[in-house]
């Protein structure tokens, strides 16, 4: 296992583990690592590794069972589906998080439709969720996540449902977020290949714990057919598979 705590860090794990009862079935052992402010990470590995429970740790939507966990407030999730509630149009999605701070209902039209129009979804406020494409979904859930200004954004698998065409304008429009906004951001991915296009480092998580973080020091735009694209994706492959 490798770890990278520091006392700079956004977000740190330190010998963390999950454990459920009362079947003691375990889902994360000893995982230590580190994300620093305005990082982008990814985090991969086979299904059932324990890579989800890591992003739901950080969401608080479970609690470790051993270890100390230290993270900032203000964390918000994206989630594979876009979990929009069916019921209201897309501003109403938007603007859930902000009317839940209770802000005046001008500041909520302007924040929200500020982020309507960084991702590109002007001409669709009105229309609700059975209305919209798997892509635009996903696009009105990034605008709710970022509308509350979070310090941290969690990604989880967002582009898996989505056809290579909408995912790969998906991928440049979050480079082009991450770069604009400074957020830190933290992504489960299944795809090795999305994670070396997207992020400076690689979380290859196995059998519950961290096999090895690989640094990307690819300069961007990052070009899948290019020799060093594909030399990074084989050392992450490598170990994945080993």
């Amino acid at each position: 296992m490798q770890s990278d705590l520091n006392s700079n860090s956004m977000i740190s794990f330190k010998k963390v583990s999950k454990i459920y009862e009362p079947g003691k079935e375990v889902a994360l052992k000893n995982v230590s690592f580190a994300v620093t402010e305005g990082e982008f990470v990814c985090i991969v590995g086979p299904s059932g590794g324990g890579k989800s429970t890591i992003l739901k740790i950080i969401a608080g939507l479970e609690k470790e069972s051993a270890g100390t966990v230290v993270k900032p407030e203000g964390i918000s999730m994206v989630f594979q589906s876009g979990a929009l509630l069916p019921w209201l149009n897309v501003f109403e999605n938007v603007a859930l998080g902000l009317k839940a701070q209770k802000l005046p209902d001008g500041k909520i039209r302007e924040e929200c439709r500020k982020y309507i129009e960084m991702m590109g979804l002007n001409s669709l406020e009105a229309r609700y969720p059975r209305e919209l494409s798997g892509g635009q979904k996903q696009r009105v859930g990034i605008a709710r996540a970022l509308s509350v200004n979070p310090t941290v954004l969690l990604l989880d698998e967002p582009f898996s449902s989505l056809d290579p065409k909408i995912t790969e304008e998906l991928h440049k429009d979050i480079v082009k977020i991450w770069k604009e906004t400074k957020k830190t951001i933290v992504m489960v991915s299944h795809l090795i290949e999305e994670a070396v296009s997207l992020a400076e480092r690689v979380i290859l998580v196995k059998n519950f714990t961290i096999k090895k973080i690989f640094p990307i020091t690819l300069t961007r735009p990052r070009r899948e057919n290019e020799a060093a694209f594909a030399h990074e994706v084989i050392q992450v492959r490598r170990e994945f598979f080993e």
